[in-house]
């Protein structure tokens, strides 16, 4: 090894021998914190990036595909509990065709490939329930690809089509979805299902669809539709009116100014009308005509006799002749048919109730402030609307309470960033302050080292006392403990005789008469310098 490397490491070993206790168990500290940030950074920066391999899946082609995966020593991750694989982002188009090859994920929900199984014998039953299934497969792994749904299961209830039957019953339809988590689907979301699953059978109406999520929420009920219950239409309604007055009265009397109260009356019934209307084109005949004639000839005394049936037949004797003629005509006219169906969910009665503040209100009397309630409400008199606006003097113990907490809740969110600032300073100081006392130290260490007193120490031991400062009393006592270094170690000629067993003392005095003639030889300047010190502390004062 090279002696600069040599000296390099022989003096970090002088420097941590010279360490106390405290010195040495924070520099060991210090390296174990050091350490362990470069483990964890870099198995931080080691790990691989990882992706989804498969998800949605079921158990059982998850524990497939993990069971594939340890089988080739790949490294993976679950993440949605289970049903969602993840694999370092360069194996996963790897796996992903060995999953393929492997048939997996093999559980599916059918769709038209059941129809591929079908064969000649089939009878007519079997490939109407197979086509039934290969349509609800394929409107559950449609409706799956949902943002929001994780799994989704389609039942289908299509009456069969018979000439026996006078009437028919309506197709419906089922839809059980899952979603990730706790979340629920959004109304868009689920009138989108409802849609979808309506088109794909022949004559469903939208309102067949039920649509029924894993927490037993109704989404979509048969009958109602994805709007919801009458109740739900009915509070759909209010709050649309409720924000569009309050709106209104926000930019003409400000915020928290005013409330406004909507209570509406739905129509829970269900009617249904059909009308026939008969109307004649312009300028056409009747609906129908009836014409009768008779004419008679000539004269006779005997008009004729009654026969069998009361009619009277003319006689034979007499020349006059007699005709009678009858004729009835049914002309066509317009014919129109209405029939009309009205929902559940009409507003049959709306009340509007709005209490203004009566000094935000200022110069607006009442009747300018129901003006502007009745046209955003879309007041009908007609329908027995009512609406009631009234000036009032508005409490404001709920304004200053609401203050109070608010203020209170920015206090806690003040005192929360500074304790965490604080608890942050509090832990940036525990650990820099001992790495920054360990650095001083050794700066300290380092330049006492360097001194010459410290070159002093090293090589002649500790000093002894001034002179100048003995007891007056003592002066002897101070002399006699003063170490007596000859002089005679100056002398670089070894001893001829060598001792068989030397003293520890002598051990020493060699070690340092080795070390003297080392540095008197590098610089002689400087072993001047340490004997000159040496001479003006031993004369007396």
């Amino acid at each position: 090894m090279p002696q600069a490397v040599t000296n390099v490491f022989q003096r970090i070993g002088r420097v941590i021998a010279g360490f106390t206790l405290a010195q040495r168990t924070i520099a060991i500290i210090g390296v174990a914190v050091l350490a362990l940030g470069i483990v964890a950074l870099s198995s931080w920066l080691s790990r691989p990036t990882y992706t989804p391999l498969f998800s949605g899946m079921s158990a059982s082609d998850a524990n497939a595909v993990v069971e594939q995966l340890r089988s080739s020593a790949v490294p993976y991750e679950l993440a949605d509990g289970g049903a969602t694989v993840l694999v370092p982002e360069k194996d996963v188009y790897d796996q992903r065709l060995a999953a393929a090859s492997a048939g997996l994920p093999s559980a599916s929900s059918g769709g038209y490939s059941l129809l591929d199984d079908m064969g000649v014998t089939t009878s007519e039953f079997q490939q109407s329930v197979t086509y039934k299934r290969a349509i609800e497969g394929e409107l559950a792994a449609t409706i799956s690809s949902i943002e929001g749904v994780t799994a989704a299961s389609v039942q289908l209830a299509i009456p069969e089509e018979s000439v026996f039957v006078s009437e028919t019953v309506d197709a419906t339809a089922s839809v059980f979805v899952e979603t990730s988590g706790s979340s629920t689907l959004s109304a868009k979301q689920v009138e989108a299902i409802v849609h979808l699953t309506s088109a794909a059978v022949s004559g469903m109406k939208p309102e067949n669809v039920a649509v029924v999520d894993q927490s037993g929420r109704t989404l979509s009920a048969v009958g109602v539709g994805s709007t919801g219950g009458i109740d739900q239409q009915a509070g759909d309604y209010e709050a649309r009116v409720t924000a569009s007055v309050q709106q209104l009265l926000d930019t003409v009397v400000g915020v928290g100014n005013a409330t406004v109260t909507v209570v509406a009356d739905i129509d829970r019934s269900v009617n249904e009308r059909v009308e026939e209307t008969y109307t004649p084109a312009e300028g056409a005949p009747p609906l129908s005509e009836q014409t009768r004639s008779e004419t008679q000839n000539g004269s006779s005394s005997n008009a004729g006799v009654l026969g069998p049936d009361n009619i009277a037949v003319p006689s034979a004797d007499g020349d006059g002749t007699f005709e009678s003629t009858e004729e009835s005509k049914t002309n066509a006219v317009n014919k129109s048919t209405q029939s009309t169906s009205t929902p559940a969910g009409s507003v049959l009665r709306q009340s509007v109730s709005v209490a203004v503040d009566a000094e935000a209100a200022g110069n607006l009397s009442t009747a300018q402030l129901s003006d502007l309630v009745e046209t955003a409400a879309g007041i009908d008199a007609d329908r027995g609307d009512a609406i009631t606006v009234e000036l009032v003097n508005f409490s404001q113990t709920d304004t200053e309470a609401a203050q109070a907490a608010l203020q209170a809740a920015k206090d806690a969110e003040a005192a929360e960033r500074q304790a965490v600032l604080l608890n942050t300073i509090i832990i940036a100081a525990a650990i820099a302050i001992p790495l920054l006392a360990a650095l001083i130290a050794l700066i300290l260490r380092a330049r006492r080292r360097s001194s010459p007193d410290s070159e002093f120490d090293q090589l002649f031991g500790e000093r002894p006392p001034a002179i100048s400062t003995l007891s007056a009393g003592a002066p002897t006592a101070a002399i006699d403990q003063a170490p007596t270094t000859p002089l005679a170690f100056l002398e670089t000629t070894p001893d001829p005789e060598p001792e068989p067993d030397p003293e520890p003392a002598q051990v020493s005095l060699e070690r340092r008469r080795a070390e003297i003639d080392s540095l008197t030889r590098q610089d002689p300047k400087r072993t001047a310098e340490l004997l000159r010190t040496l001479i003006d502390d031993r004369q007396p004062v």
